[in-house]
C-alpha cells in the first residue's frame, strides 16, 4: 500500500535549511552542507550519480528514488528549479499551490494542486501502489496537520547551522505522535525514520 513519506535533511539544530534562501541558492547560505551526504557536490544543481554511495546512504536514497510520485511544496518546487520537470525517472509531480503556475515551471507531469488532501489522494493514486517522496517544510506541517501524513525520514547532518528555515517551525500545540521504525547511521548523517501515528 501505498506511502505518504517526507524525505529531509535536517541540522541537528533543527534547521532545514540557511538563511537567504532564494533561486539559484536554494538551501540558503549553508545550506548546501545539509546534502553533502549524498551530493558530492552539495553546491551542484543537479542530483548528480549516485553511484558513488554506500551503505546505509545508498539503501536511503535507493528508498527515495523508488517512489512512484512527488508531492512538493510551491515554494520548494521553486527554489530546486522544478528538477527540471523529472524530479526522477518521470514520475508524476504534485505541486501545493494556491496560484496559477508560472509559465516557465509548466512541465508534463507536473499538475498543480490547490489543497494537500486532494495532492496526497492524488499523488497515492498516480504512484502505483510505490510511496509518495513529500518535499517541503510547509508542505510536511500542512500534511500533519491534515492527517495525510504517513511517515518521516530525516536524515540528521551533524552540523549547526544555527539559523534559517527550520523544518517544525509555528507547529500547532497538539502533540503529534511518532513510532520510531528504523536509526541507521551513514558516512555524513544519522537516518531516521518514524511513523505518524494516528492513535494516542
Amino acid at each position: 500500500m501505498s506511502r505518504t513519506v517526507l524525505y529531509m535533511s535536517m541540522s541537528v539544530d533543527g534547521f532545514i535549511a540557511g538563511p537567504g534562501a532564494a533561486p539559484g541558492n536554494g538551501l540558503g547560505d549553508g545550506g548546501h552542507r545539509l546534502h553533502r551526504w549524498f551530493l558530492p557536490d552539495a553546491g551542484a544543481s543537479s542530483r548528480g550519480d549516485l553511484g558513488h554511495l554506500a551503505g546505509a546512504d545508498r539503501e536511503v536514497m535507493d528508498e527515495a528514488m523508488a517512489t512512484g510520485a512527488v508531492v512538493a511544496g510551491r515554494r520548494t518546487f521553486e527554489l530546486a528549479g522544478g528538477w527540471g520537470g523529472d524530479h526522477h525517472d518521470g514520475v508524476p509531480i504534485f505541486v501545493l499551490s494556491r496560484r496559477r503556475p508560472d509559465p516557465g515551471l509548466e512541465w508534463p507531469g507536473v499538475t498543480y494542486v490547490n489543497d494537500v488532501t486532494a495532492a496526497m489522494r492524488m499523488a497515492k493514486d498516480a504512484a502505483g501502489g510505490k510511496d509518495v517522496l513529500v518535499h517541503g517544510a510547509r508542505t510536511a506541517r500542512l500534511a500533519l496537520a491534515a492527517g495525510v501524513l504517513d511517515e518521516l525520514r530525516i536524515h540528521l547532518v551533524p552540523v549547526l547551522l544555527g539559523q534559517g528555515e527550520r523544518l517544525f517551525e509555528d507547529m500547532p500545540p497538539d502533540h503529534v505522535e511518532l513510532e520510531p521504525l528504523r536509526a541507521t547511521d551513514g558516512p555524513g548523517a544519522a537516518h531516521l525514520s518514524y511513523r505518524v501515528r494516528t492513535e494516542v
